[in-house]
Formats: structure tokens, C-alpha cells, sequence
């Protein structure tokens, strides 16, 4: 028979997540805390969200506290999905250009195979 250790973090009577250690635990009730938190401080502000909206900004702050910090101290945001999405579509065009080079390349493996089957 073996032996589970589970750590079970719970808010106000219903169990939230379980973890393995309770490193991970502890950093989930610590980022727990800080939502009810921000929850309280948006709830009580002049924006006016619903339940729904305040908790989800309020989850999502949270999570990301690192980053949201960092914006806070002036730092530049980190690069947005919606940038890399349009990268694409700019590099149409440089996708022929890197088409030859594909080509280049099965010349050279070309060589290896006529080395390959000459030495078989």
C-alpha cells in the first residue's frame, strides 16, 4: 500500500486545488489572497464591472502578479499575441526568398545520398 501526501488548499469550506508539495500549495493560497484582494479593491472603486468581470480581472492580476509588478514600476509590456500574428503575414514575401536556401540544401543532401550509395 503506498502513502499519498496531498496538499488541498481551502476557501471557506470547499476544497480549491490539490497539490503535490506544499510549495506549490502555499504559492496557490498566496495567489488566492491576493485575488480576494484585488476582488475587494475593484468592487469597492468607480468601475463599475460585474461579479463575473471583477473576479476574472481579479484571477487574472493575480496570476500574472510578476508581470502586472513590473508594468507597475514602468517596465515596457511584454510583446502581445496579436504582434506575433501579424509577423506572418508581413513575411510572405521573405518566404520565397528563403525558398531557394530550402533548395540549396537538398542539393547538398543530394551529394551525401551519391556518397552514400557509392560506398554501398
Amino acid at each position: 500500500m503506498a502513502v499519498v501526501v496531498q496538499y488541498i488548499v481551502v476557501r471557506n469550506g470547499v476544497e480549491k486545488m490539490t497539490f503535490a508539495t506544499k510549495k506549490e500549495a502555499d504559492a496557490h493560497d498566496k495567489m488566492l489572497d491576493i485575488a480576494d484582494n484585488l476582488y475587494a479593491f475593484l468592487r469597492d472603486s468607480d468601475i463599475n464591472l460585474d461579479d463575473d468581470q471583477n473576479e476574472e480581472i481579479s484571477l487574472l492580476l493575480a496570476q500574472e502578479r510578476d508581470t502586472v509588478n513590473a508594468l507597475l514600476r514602468g517596465a515596457k509590456p511584454p510583446k502581445a499575441a496579436a504582434s506575433p500574428e501579424a509577423k506572418p503575414e508581413k513575411r510572405t514575401p521573405g518566404k520565397k526568398k528563403a525558398a531557394p536556401k530550402a533548395e540549396s540544401k537538398p542539393k547538398a543532401s543530394k551529394k551525401k545520398s551519391s556518397t552514400s550509395s557509392a560506398a554501398a
